[in-house]
């Protein structure tokens, strides 16, 4: 069991370097694809810092995932939605 925590955190790991190598890739983009984004890894982190009793906010769970402040990542990365992302979007959620 302690190996196959080991791995999956490497995976994670693997997977927040891609994230960060891809920044072109789109939050938006990811939600209609995979039905989860950065901002999904950044509340999921919190809430299994809570469960094992662990207290991590959601600016530092968003520090972990994005590599620097959300702010700072969303002013230098994230451009609007397009109408057809939003609505594709939308779409998804009825």
């Amino acid at each position: 069991m302690e190996k196959e925590t080991e791995i999956k955190a490497r995976v994670l790991d693997r997977l927040i370097e891609h994230f960060d190598n891809h920044k072109e890739v789109q939050n938006i983009d990811l939600m209609i694809l995979a039905r989860f984004c950065r901002n999904c890894l950044s509340k999921w982190t919190v809430q299994e810092g809570q469960e094992l009793g662990v207290d991590i906010d959601i600016d530092e769970a968003r520090r972990m995932i994005y590599k620097m402040d959300y702010p700072e990542w969303k002013a230098e990365h994230q451009p609007e939605a397009t109408p057809e992302q939003l609505e594709r979007f939308k779409q998804l959620s009825q």
